[in-house]
């Protein structure tokens, strides 16, 4: 895990081409003879340092460079780089002058810098191959390709030996080198083969093309901008905000995701207008003078639930497809953990890679003793007893959440969630135990369909398809659950009869947030737009997988991988994702509806392929909710409140510009008196508050 930038002078004017033209490789434009180079040659050379510097947290370890000039590709080492590197590539500096203050790069040994053509810079988070020949940039001079490269190619063994067969000689015991050889036998389609996570940028020195690439599900992230001829690329937003692009707020986007709440992250928008999200399951190409970007992965609508496979051979094939996944993602030259909620995702996790490694993990995890439904450790307990795993637990307070809002979320490049104290936390003691990568359960309940808006569109389903049978016996078990039997009854028939955008719309924008109107200004309520989730496909399958899909890929998975990549990255941890392994989200797409959700079950399939894993308390559980901390509860309304009170009262909140101050001060008010209805409305002020101060209100932003 690592992160990366990158600079490409590739046109005096770049053209953004959504499909493929047949004449993209065949351009009279010869980008080396077109390149744009700074004005100032030393420019280059410090603003890929400085894009490189800023995400040194996600590569503590190690720090490179390579460039391409009129004198050719070479390699760089930084001055974070073990002194073995630095003995084996020379160190990339750059010769000060006045007109380029010192910033605390050093003037020893300085690499005089002219105009280049590409630049790339990695920081590095040493987890396979530990020697100085798994160096990155990469560069094998023989086939004339050089990577620079985030992520985990979890079966690069396999991928190794096939490619040994064809003749490949390997040189390194890395998963990057694999990559390389992968792109030179099979071409761009080389990502088809990876199950794993990434973001690289390969340079193939043949074509004099740039080859960027994502994974299928956004696991790893990967920003770009484009402006003048030249596209700068990198790991955060932050590094984009370094170059010289120019720096219009998205005003729709942060509207949109403010009144939303959850959904900060889909499609390729940001809230900056010129920076851009690599979509998941893309690829972009520079060369020619132009920029292309094509899909090469999405999840295949006609194969959803065209499975014939009886329940009891789905739930085998669902299990030996996980502890495969388990298998591949266990790979790593250190040690190990996981994260453990006390739920069924993360139990199962830890249970299958201790049967899988043949020895006890170190397990992470949060509590808050004075919030019983927020205290797991009863079920934690349990899976630690069963695995004899050695458990770390940690208790945030108050005042951290006072003490870290600010650097993560500059850190995080967006507002935070109210999950972002026990995320921090974790990872922060994982780091201090030593562990650089986590196993965790995220993308479970996207694809199995773990969310209580998948039971709407499983009955929606059973009522549309005339299945009265077993609505009538399903449906029952379901109501008699709690006392909200007549506002599931609503939401169902909606979800009968509405397609799924205008649902989508009605559930999170109206019933749930209409409040967030309240909280702007007329003018800045203007700028959302008429309808917030504008992405939100209607595709042509069953309610419960347009659903799921659109989870999968429009809305909540990519947010909760985004803040999952920051704050993991933020300490210098490596998270891994076994439920988003390509095999098992395409296998379980393919299961009819019934062997997701049984009521009052959700996540059947896992749940029965897990059954003699997990403990049987676990297994049967149906109260664990989402990942929170007690911001709504107690803090805001106790210790945070001095905070937030200085925050509404502060002269910077008062003259944004945005806020309806009089209905934020109301809702403030009825909320320290016991009314909880708008705390999150008012969470959501604060956080996005925040934001403006680390990335607007800052001239050169930062914390």
């Amino acid at each position: 895990m690592c992160g990366i930038a990158g600079i490409y002078c590739f046109s005096k004017e770049a053209v953004i081409l959504d499909k493929k033209q047949d004449n993209f490789r065949k351009g009279k434009d010869n980008p080396v003879k077109n390149a744009v180079s700074f004005k100032q040659n030393v420019a280059n050379a410090i603003l890929l340092k400085e894009m490189t510097d800023v995400i040194k947290h996600r590569g503590p370890d190690d720090e490179g460079y390579l460039i391409k000039d009129k004198n050719g590709i070479r390699s760089f080492s930084g001055v974070d780089s073990p002194a073995e590197i630095q003995s084996v590539y020379p160190l990339f500096n750059v010769e000060i002058d006045s007109t380029f203050p010192a910033k605390g790069y050093s003037s020893v040994n300085p690499f005089k810098m002219g105009n280049f053509i590409l630049g790339m810079g990695f920081r590095r988070l040493s987890i396979l191959e530990l020697k100085p020949i798994g160096h990155q940039p990469m560069y094998d001079k023989e086939l004339g390709i050089a990577i620079c490269y985030n992520g985990e190619i979890y079966n690069y063994l396999e991928l190794k030996a096939e490619l040994k067969a064809k003749g490949y000689k390997f040189f390194s015991n890395s998963d990057t080198e694999v990559i390389i050889k992968a792109y030179h036998f099979w071409g761009e389609d080389c990502v088809l083969h990876f199950n794993g996570m990434w973001a690289f940028s390969l340079w193939d020195e043949r074509k004099n093309l740039l080859f960027c690439s994502r994974d299928r599900y956004g696991i790893k992230p990967f920003y770009y901008a484009v402006q003048d001829g030249v596209i700068y690329w990198g790991s955060e937003i932050k590094q984009l905000l370094l170059t010289p692009i120019d720096k219009k707020l998205n005003q729709a986007m942060i509207w949109r995701s403010m009144k939303i709440n959850s959904f900060l992250v889909y499609d390729d928008e940001t809230y900056w207008q010129n920076v851009h999200s690599l979509k998941p399951g893309h690829n972009l190409l520079a060369a020619n003078g132009k920029i292309m970007i094509n899909q090469y992965y999405d999840l295949d609508i006609a194969n959803f639930e065209s499975s014939h496979l009886a329940f009891e051979q789905a739930v085998q094939q669902y299990r030996n497809i996980f502890l495969d996944s388990i298998s591949l993602q266990l790979r790593s030259d250190v040690e190990i953990g996981a994260t453990l909620s006390g739920g069924m995702d993360s139990s199962a996790i830890v249970c299958s890679a201790v049967q899988k490694k043949g020895e006890p993990l170190k397990t992470f995890s949060s509590y808050y003793a004075f919030t019983p439904e927020l205290d797991e450790r009863k079920w934690m307990e349990k899976i630690v007893q069963k695995t004899s795993c050695t458990s770390f637990l940690v208790s945030p307070k108050a005042e951290d959440a006072i003490g870290w809002w600010g650097k993560l979320t500059y850190m995080n490049d967006l507002p935070l969630s109210a999950a972002f104290v026990s995320i921090n936390a974790v990872m922060q003691e994982a780091h201090q135990q030593g562990i650089k990568v986590l196993l965790s359960g995220q993308g479970s309940d996207e694809i199995s369909a773990g969310y209580r808006h998948s039971l709407y569109r499983y009955f929606a389903d059973l009522i549309r398809g005339m299945q009265i049978g077993r609505l009538g016996k399903e449906l029952p078990i379901y109501l008699k659950k709690d006392n909200k039997a007549f506002s599931k009854l609503g939401k169902i028939m909606l979800s009968t009869f509405l397609p799924e955008s205008s649902l989508y719309n009605l559930e999170f924008c109206y019933y749930r947030f209409e409040p967030f109107n309240r909280a702007f200004t007329n003018e800045a309520e203007k700028n959302c737009g008429e309808q917030i989730l504008k992405k939100i496909a209607d595709i042509k399958a069953s309610r419960l997988s347009n659903f799921l899909y659109n989870m999968m890929h429009n809305t909540s998975l990519q947010t909760l991988l985004h803040f999952e990549d920051r704050l993991t990255m933020a300490n210098s941890v490596e998270s891994r994702v076994p439920f988003l392994d390509y095999r098992l989200v395409d296998f379980v797409f393919s299961l009819p509806s019934q062997y997701k959700v049984q009521p009052p079950y959700t996540k059947v399939i896992h749940r029965f392929a897990m059954k003699d894993l997990i403990p049987e308390e676990i297994y049967y559980r149906q109260d664990k909710g989402i990942f929170s901390s007690p911001f709504y509860q107690v803090w805001m309304k106790q210790e945070l409140k001095p905070f937030i009170s200085d925050i509404f009262a502060s002269s910077a909140f008062r003259q944004r510009g945005i806020w309806n101050l009089p209905k934020i001060n109301h809702y403030w008010h009825k909320y320290l008196a016991g009314d909880n209805k708008q705390v999150e409305m008012l969470f959501n002020v604060i956080a996005l508050e925040l934001w403006f101060r680390q990335y607007v209100d800052k001239p050169s932003g930062g914390y």
